[in-house]
C-alpha cells in the first residue's frame, strides 16, 4: 500500500522579480516498509519538500496523499490529527519542548493521542532504552547535548503506531556510533511497515536505503539505487 504519494508538487516564495521556485514539479510515491534517502546542496529543496509532505506546509500546486487521503480535503484540526496519530518528523533543530523530561518530550504525542499516561510513558522509556538514553530521562532538554537531543527528537517520532517517518538531517549531531543506532531504529520501523523519507548529506546513510533521490534547484536530478555509493559503505537490511 502507497503511504505517501506526491504528484507535481511545486512550491513558490514571493512574486513577480523576487519569486523564488524551491520545488518544481516534484513527484514521489513511497510504499510501506520503503525507506528513502533525498540527497542535494543546501537550498536544494530537501527540507521544503518534507514539510509538505508532512503537512506542515502548503504546496503552491501540486496534490499530496498520505495513506490516500488528499491532504487538499482536510481541514486544518485534520491534518493536526493524521500528524499526532501517522506521522513521526525530526526536525534539525529537535523541537523539544523545553519545560518536559526526555521521557516527557518523547511520551507526549501518545498521551496527546488519548493513550495512558502509564502507557505512553512506558513507551517512551523503551524507545529512549533503544537509544542508549534511559539514563537521560528525567533530563530537561538544556541539560542534553546536541547528540543526545537529536536522539530524544528521533525516540519521539519512531514511538507509537506512527506509519509515515520525515527525518530532516537525522544523524547531523551525532557520531559514527550513535548514527548506526539511530539508522537502525529507523530499519526496524521499517520492517514494521513504516514508510520513511530521510534527508541527509550523509552518503553512508543514503546506503542504508532502498531508493536515492538527488535534488538540484528544486527538481529531482537523478535517482538510484544505493550501490551508487562504494560498497565498504553500504549497510545491510537484515
Amino acid at each position: 500500500m502507497s503511504l505517501l504519494e506526491l504528484q507535481h508538487i511545486s512550491k513558490s516564495y514571493g512574486e513577480g522579480s523576487t519569486i523564488v521556485h524551491a520545488l518544481d514539479q516534484i513527484d514521489l510515491s513511497l510504499d510501506e516498509g520503503q525507506l528513502v534517502a533525498v540527497m542535494g546542496p543546501s537550498g536544494s529543496g530537501k527540507s521544503t519538500l518534507l514539510t509538505i509532505a508532512g503537512s506542515l506546509e502548503e504546496p503552491t500546486s501540486g496534490e499530496v496523499a498520505i495513506a490516500r487521503a488528499s491532504l487538499r480535503a482536510m481541514s486544518r484540526n485534520d491534518k493536526a490529527r493524521l500528524r499526532r496519530r501517522t506521522i513521526g518528523y525530526v526536525f534539525q533543530d529537535f523541537n523539544l519542548l523545553p519545560g518536559l523530561t526526555a521521557a516527557e518530550n518523547v511520551a507526549l504525542p501518545l498521551e496527546l493521542d488519548g493513550v495512558s499516561a502509564r502507557k505512553a510513558q512506558h513507551a517512551g522509556f523503551a524507545a529512549l532504552e533503544r537509544l542508549g538514553l534511559i539514563d537521560r530521562a528525567g533530563h530537561y532538554p538544556d541539560q542534553l547535548s546536541g547528540g543526545e537531543c537529536q536522539r530524544v527528537a528521533i525516540a519521539r517520532s519512531v514511538v507509537g503506531e506512527r506509519k509515515l517517518l520525515l527525518a530532516d538531517e537525522p544523524s547531523g549531531a551525532l557520531d559514527s556510533t550513535n548514527s548506526e543506532v539511530v539508522m537502525r531504529m529507523i530499519l526496524d520501523a521499517c520492517k514494521r511497515g513504516v514508510a520513511a523519507v530521510v534527508v541527509t548529506h550523509d552518503a553512508q546513510l543514503a546506503s542504508w536505503a532502498d531508493q536515492v533521490i538527488f535534488i538540484r534547484d528544486g527538481r529531482v536530478v537523478d535517482h538510484e539505487a544505493p550501490n551508487i555509493f562504494n560498497s565498504s559503505l553500504a549497510a545491510p537490511r537484515a
